[in-house]
C-alpha cells in the first residue's frame, strides 16, 4: 500500500532504520517484521518492496525528521519489530569450529554496530552482551552494521559471568583480551571452540569477567599506542581465529 504523508514521529517505540544497506537487509531477512516504510519515490524505486509493506512517499526534508540530525537516511526510514530473542543455548549448541564473541559492558551502539559487521565477515558463531549494559536495536546499531544485524546472531543475557560459565561447560576455549596480559593472543588459540571476550572502552573488562576467562590473551600493538577501539580490536581477534594454524 503506498501514499503521500508528512511524517510523523514515532510513539510506538520500535526502532527505525534508515539506508540503503540496514534497510535492504532488515527487508531481505525472513525473521524480521517490517512495520512501515517511508521513502522518496526515486529511493523506493531503487528496491524490492514487499507487495504487503505500507509505503509513504515522502521528501528528503520530511525524512529527516523521522531519524537523528544530520543521520544519511538516503530517502530510505523503515519502522521495524524488534528480533526476536535468541537464547544462549542456541548458540552453544553448533557443532562447528566458529569463534563467539563475548562483550563486557559495551555500550556505544555503532561500536556494536562495527562489531556486528566484524562478525558477519569472519562467521562468528553470534555475539553474547550483558542485557542491561548493551545498547538496543537502533538505526544508528543497524547503520553501523551496515546489514549484519540480520545475519549474526544476538543473545542477551541477564549475568555475563554465568553465561561464561555455560560456554566454558560447552566447550569453548574462553580467552579474554587484556592489555596487561603477558601472551599475545595467537599463542593462545588452539584447535578448540574459542570465545572471545572484550571489555568495554576505558574500563576494559571487569575483574569478574575476566575471572570466569580460561586465560587471558593481548594483541601484538605498539607501545606508541595504549590500546584499540573495541570493534577495531573485535576484527584483529576474529582474523586471528579465523585464520589459525
Amino acid at each position: 500500500m503506498k501514499k503521500r504523508s508528512r511524517p510523523s514521529a514515532s510513539t510506538s517505540g520500535r526502532p527505525r532504520f534508515w539506508g540503503r544497506h540496514a534497510v535492504a537487509a532488515a527487508l531481505a531477512n525472513p525473521a524480521r517484521r517490517s512495520v512501515r516504510l517511508w521513502a522518496t519515490r526515486d529511493a523506493a524505486a531503487r528496491m524490492e518492496l514487499p507487495k504487503e509493506l505500507t509505503v509513504t512517499f515522502a521528501d528528503v526534508a520530511d525524512l529527516g525528521r523521522l531519524v537523528p540530525a544530520d543521520a544519511p537516511h538516503q530517502g530510505l526510514v523503515l519502522e521495524v519489530e524488534p528480533l526476536e530473542d535468541v537464547y544462549l543455548d542456541e548458540l552453544l549448541a553448533g557443532e562447528d569450529n566458529r569463534p563467539l564473541l563475548v562483550l563486557d559492558q559495551v555500550t556505544d551502539p555503532h561500536n556494536v554496530g562495527a562489531i556486528l559487521r566484524s562478525a558477519a565477515a569472519f562467521d562468528a558463531a553470534g555475539i553474547i552482551t550483558q542485557d542491561r549494559h548493551s545498547p538496543p536495536e537502533s538505526g544508528a546499531l543497524a547503520r553501523a552494521a551496515s546489514g549484519a544485524l540480520e545475519l549474526v546472531p544476538w543473545a542477551r543475557v541477564v549475568n555475563l559471568a554465568r553465561a561464561l560459565d555455560e560456554i566454558g561447560e560447552a566447550g569453548f576455549w574462553r580467552i579474554g583480551l587484556a592489555g596487561e596480559a603477558e601472551r599475545h593472543l595467537a599463542d593462545t588459540l588452539g584447535s578448540a571452540k574459542v570465545a572471545l571476550v572484550l571489555g568495554a572502552e576505558g574500563e576494559g573488562m571487569r575483574q569478574n569477567t575476566a575471572a570466569h576467562c580460561d586465560e587471558l590473551a593481548r594483541l601484538p600493538i605498539s607501545d606508541r599506542v595504549e590500546s584499540l577501539n573495541v570493534s577495531n580490536a573485535a576484527a584483529i581477534a576474529l582474523y586471528a581465529a579465523a585464520t589459525r594454524g
